[in-house]
């Protein structure tokens, strides 16, 4: 598609209710605008205009958009025109070219979109379709990510109500983030409950729980603590909200169980049977779990396949940005990047630190030269993005002990 030559360049301004739209020809003769509504119909329109435009050769049309994804880019590339992508960073900047007084409406952004898509076209991503695995993988991993935030809410909310009236139970669970913990607050949801509460009880349920860092006395002594003097009422009424944050817990932990398992099931599909896949090789690798292979697969499936190792560490925030005028150089951690993407890498590297000798070697070297933490965990990321390349281009799993072998 680099050298692929187009006769019709097309601006989409998107919004959540209407798209504006620039059609423009090869030399840059603005040939139509529309507003088109997000809606079935509407896009259908679009693709028949631009199809009759064409004389129904869709591939002589190149489409440029803010998106990477979503209904009217997926509309737009099943139909076979070509779609670009650029990041609303870049356009801002390629409008100064048209405007110096910072004008800005939809319909200047549709024209800039087209137009710089004609002269600029390699400051464009372009887009295709995703395999139907990942599109599935990519819904699982939101969701997961959106349980995982709503928890951490919740235990906030549990544990700041236990401070309130029942902290002693928060010396058996500081972060008022594990089940067993939660099971128990059903049997004592109070002091006064908790004076009444019998050790076979508390026994059945540390082994149902499989708890084994706390015995029973522990629990029966902090559950008999003297109670706080509070003011009349606020055990009643906080003790009212505990249960009902003790519902919404229970739902979005099985919630979030469950989506752990579709991650599984979908990463092993996506792996197959003969290891040589990109998620098979991917997850060979040391410190690469769950959540960072599917994250990885879900945001990187297009760079991991061309195998382009320089833009992968750009948006995963690995490369480094320079900035230098005349005498002044300064080099600083790259901001502009896709924070799924960082927080991966910052996992990924922090795990193989744990896991894989070298990695502890590389880490504890790079500290050793006065590096912090999270600039050596970025340097050990770029080694590790280094190794997934090269694995990805040999069709060869990870090898701890290749390194030794060639030394």
């Amino acid at each position: 598609m680099a050298g692929q030559e187009f006769e019709w360049f097309v601006g989409i301004d998107w919004a959540s209710a209407e798209h504006e739209v620039r059609l423009l020809d090869a030399r840059g003769t603005d040939r139509g605008r529309r507003s088109v509504p997000h809606t079935g119909p509407a896009l259908g329109e679009l693709g028949d205009w631009l199809e009759d435009v064409s004389g129904r050769h869709p591939e002589r049309v190149a489409v440029a958009i803010e998106l990477v994804r979503g209904a009217i880019v997926e509309a737009l590339l099943a139909r076979g025109f070509a779609v670009f992508g650029i990041n609303p960073k870049q356009l801002d900047r390629f409008r100064d070219r048209y405007t110096v007084a910072g004008a800005k409406d939809d319909r200047l952004d549709a024209f800039v979109l087209a137009d710089t898509l004609r002269t600029d076209r390699a400051r464009y991503r372009a887009l295709q379709l995703d395999d139907p695995k990942i599109i599935g993988l990519r819904g699982v991993v939101e969701a997961h990510e959106e349980l995982t935030q709503e928890l951490r809410r919740l235990c906030n909310r549990l544990r700041a109500q236990l401070e309130r009236f029942y902290p002693q139970v928060l010396r058996l669970c500081p972060a008022a983030d594990e089940p067993w913990l939660w099971a128990l607050l059903v049997l004592a949801p109070t002091p006064a409950h908790a004076a009444r509460l019998r050790g076979a009880r508390v026994d059945r349920l540390l082994r149902g729980y499989r708890i084994r860092r706390l015995e029973r006395t522990e629990v029966m002594t902090a559950l008999r603590e003297k109670a706080l003097p509070v003011a009349p009422g606020t055990v009643e009424a906080s003790s009212a909200q505990v249960a009902l944050l003790l519902a919404r817990l229970r739902l979005a932990h099985a919630q979030h169980a469950h989506c752990e398992q579709q991650i599984d099931a979908a990463l092993e599909d996506l792996a197959g049977d003969d290891g040589e896949s990109d998620a098979a090789l991917l997850r060979s690798l040391p410190g690469v779990g769950r959540v960072v292979a599917a994250r990885l697969l879900v945001d990187a499936t297009p760079l991991l396949a061309a195998r382009d190792y320089g833009a992968l560490r750009s948006q995963a925030g690995i490369a480094p940005v320079t900035r230098q005028s005349g005498k002044r150089r300064v080099v600083t951690m790259r901001r502009a990047c896709s924070g799924r993407l960082r927080q991966a890498m910052y996992h990924w590297a922090f795990a193989s630190v744990q896991r894989d000798p070298r990695s502890r070697e590389i880490y504890a070297a790079a500290r050793t030269r006065g590096q912090t933490h999270g600039r050596a965990l970025r340097g050990l990321a770029d080694r590790l993005l280094r190794v997934l390349v090269a694995m990805l281009n040999s069709r060869t799993p990870y090898d701890p002990d290749r390194i030794r072998r060639a030394a």
